[in-house]
């Protein structure tokens, strides 16, 4: 059975920093691309950060220079440190496992951005 469990979300104020985290069971995790997505209300889903196995990243323009995804193959974990938070983050955070044609999510937890 999969389970994506993330944690580290909360309430911050603009310009605060918060760092969430993704554990994941029942995948090789090194073999995933893992990412973050995230909805606000009344929007779509969309990528906020991706990590391929190999390492290498991407990030949505609206997050670069201020959030960093990092993995951690040992620990079969994603962060993603977010700093300079904005009142636009807020939204549900969401983990992905991707490898190809199969796609995992974790339940989402929720950014809160004060300003």
């Amino acid at each position: 059975q999969v389970q994506l469990v993330e944690s580290g979300g909360g309430l911050v104020q603009a310009g605060g920093s918060l760092r969430l985290s993704c554990t994941a069971s029942g995948i090789i995790f090194r073999l995933n691309a893992m990412g973050w997505y995230r909805q606000a209300p009344g929007k779509q889903r969309e990528l906020v950060a991706v990590i391929a196995s190999g390492g290498s990243t991407n990030y949505a323009d609206s997050v670069k220079g201020r959030f960093t995804i990092s993995r951690d193959n040992a620990k079969n974990t994603v962060y993603l440190q977010m700093n300079s938070l904005k009142p636009e983050d807020t939204a549900v955070y969401y983990c992905n496992a991707k490898r190809a044609p199969v796609n995992y999510w974790g339940q989402g937890t929720q950014v809160t951005v004060s300003s």
